[in-house]
């Protein structure tokens, strides 16, 4: 009998460790909507969602996306894992998600993120008509990072380009008006011989101080339709 009872608690705490890691896919909470400017029918359209994790049993926010006419609809989730497990202290984990949209006819599109939930979030975006036929009518820097400081304006846009026969020309930086602004570091081609060859940058540029909003969003267009996206507390 002893024995027995001995098998059941065992298998009762088998289970409930087994329950304790196990994940379970919910939908993640959401706080914003960023909609860049600047993207056209050739680009692969972007959104950015901010969003955060209520505590560490949460895991991996994954995003899925679904077109209808134009309407984008989003689904942003997480992995929660049991309370009980052990690594689940409790700290708010905030996250920036890059949503790939891909590409679009041009228009302006209604964005439903985490439709009919408590989490719901609404927003557009606009397309602007492509002018020629490939992707990306300029080549951006390879920009893999921005730095910032406390209480400035001054960011540095760092990276690595794959040659030297490329350089910065200029950047160009538009803002859609509430949020965002997108970044656009062109470089120009100065040699028709291009070895490749890693090549570390840092280029230094000011925020615009256009927008009101007290954070906003650095949308930086990067080489091979990538980008980095980092909140900037918008000072005055």
């Amino acid at each position: 009998m002893k024995k027995a009872f001995q098998a059941l608690a065992i298998l009762a705490l088998s289970s409930g460790v087994a329950l304790a890691s196990t994940p379970v896919e919910i939908m993640a909470p959401i706080d914003h909507i960023y909609s860049p400017k600047g993207f056209d029918s050739n680009d692969n359209t972007e959104v950015i969602i901010e969003g955060y994790l209520p505590n560490l049993c949460h895991k991996a926010p994954n995003s899925e996306v679904k077109i209808e006419g134009n309407k984008i609809n989003i689904k942003v989730t997480a992995l929660r894992y049991h309370p009980s497990n052990p690594f689940c202290p409790e700290a708010i984990v905030p996250f920036v998600e890059t949503v790939k949209v891909g590409l679009l006819d041009k228009g302006n599109y209604d964005i439903v993120v985490n439709g009919k939930s408590l989490y719901e979030k609404r927003g557009q975006i606009e397309v602007a008509e492509a002018t020629s036929n490939s992707v990306d009518e300029h080549v951006y820097a390879n920009v893999e990072y921005v730095q910032k400081q406390a209480d400035s304006r001054e960011i540095v846009l760092k990276g690595y380009n794959p040659s030297d026969c490329f350089v910065l020309d200029e950047v160009n930086v538009v803002d859609n008006g509430k949020d965002v602004y997108s970044i656009l570091p062109k470089m120009k081609q100065i040699s028709d011989f291009c070895p490749m060859k890693l090549v570390p940058f840092s280029y230094k540029m000011e925020v615009p101080n256009n927008l009101k909003q007290d954070r906003v969003l650095l949308h930086v267009r990067a080489m091979n339709g990538l980008s980095v996206n980092s909140l900037f507390h918008n000072a005055k």
